[in-house]
């Protein structure tokens, strides 16, 4: 139904080559989940990691919920991810062989439920980040110049 993007995390776009994505659940608190609708959320730093069979949410903050009082969470605490365990082997086997890393992609509401989008991502190297920079910086030129050329005629 309706999806609501709450945060996306475009560092791992610009970081990291994205080769193949996973939806996930997460494991929340009641003063967590209002926080994520509140849009106090950061993904900035986090990562996924693999333990005992289990996928954990490592170092994504999710801001105190003012209004919690004593049921306060903890804004950086590792939150388990809901995933099958055959995407769970997948992953693990990935991160241990081929050198990939588990980066979350973003995270939104969907039908009420927080999901969060996680990929498998191979990190890029510097020269690979400036090729990026340089061919979005070229595509935006050539539009820029079609646009200027379309009002022109």
């Amino acid at each position: 139904m309706a999806e609501k993007n709450i945060a996306v995390n475009r560092k791992a776009y610009h970081d990291y080559s994205i080769e193949e994505r996973y939806e996930a659940g997460l494991v929340l608190q009641g003063s967590e989940i209002k926080s994520i609708r509140d849009g106090r959320v950061s993904l900035r730093e986090a990562f996924v990691s693999i333990r005992n069979g289990e996928a954990w949410l490592v170092n994504a903050h999710i801001a105190p919920y003012p209004m919690a009082g004593y049921a306060q969470h903890e804004a950086r605490r590792d939150r388990k991810l809901l995933l099958h365990r055959k995407q769970i082997y997948e992953l693990a086997l990935s991160v241990q062989a081929k050198g990939y890393t588990i980066v979350p992609l973003r995270l939104y509401l969907s039908d009420g439920r927080a999901k969060i989008e996680i990929a498998l991502a191979r990190g890029k190297r510097q020269y690979d980040k400036r090729a990026a920079l340089a061919e979005r910086e070229a595509r935006r030129t050539m539009e820029r110049a079609v646009r200027r050329r379309a009002e022109e005629a």
